[in-house]
């Protein structure tokens, strides 16, 4: 306890003495003025722990990492979302095909072959195909504009999280 806060303790125990409105019920002056410290010590004690409780849990509360995306986050997301599904759109039908049932409803490539009715290998190739495709045009749309931003949006929000 600091010098400060026993003067602060000393005066409020003199403010309670001078707030009653008689002193004559008190026999024992003295140990009557040491009651009254305690309480007060106790009422910091216990303010200071709600005070310390309500401070720890907003600093909590204030340093917790979102689960939530930040709005750039979510936005970058949906306009490389409609950049790949325009590409996809582009593909060869039987390659745009395959690449929905691989990487957009996860069949293998033997459940692919069987429900198109091509061979395994067929799928493979499609499968590399489309996807040389769609990241070669990822990397021309990155490559091709000034500091890393796309058309599609800053691609280092993407990385952001709320705070």
């Amino acid at each position: 306890m600091t010098p400060d806060e026993e003067d602060d303790i000393l005066q409020d125990a003199y403010c309670r003495l001078s707030g009653l409105e008689t002193v004559e019920h008190i026999n024992y002056p003295k140990a009557y003025f040491f009651q009254i410290v305690r309480a007060v010590v106790a009422d910091r004690m216990r303010k200071a722990r709600v005070v310390r409780f309500e401070t720890l849990t907003e600093i909590d509360e204030s340093y917790v990492i979102s689960e939530e995306p930040s709005s750039e986050r979510i936005l970058s997301a949906r306009l490389e979302l409609e950049f790949v599904l325009d590409l996809m759109r582009k593909l060869p039908e039987r390659c745009r095909r395959v690449i929905e049932l691989r990487k957009i409803e996860g069949l293998s490539q033997k459940d692919i072959a069987l429900k198109l009715g091509i061979t395994e290998t067929i799928v493979e190739n499609d499968v590399v195909k489309g996807m040389r495709i769609i990241s070669e045009a990822f990397k021309r749309e990155t490559e091709t504009t000034p500091s890393g931003v796309s058309k599609r949006g800053n691609d280092q929000s993407r990385n952001r999280r709320r705070y």
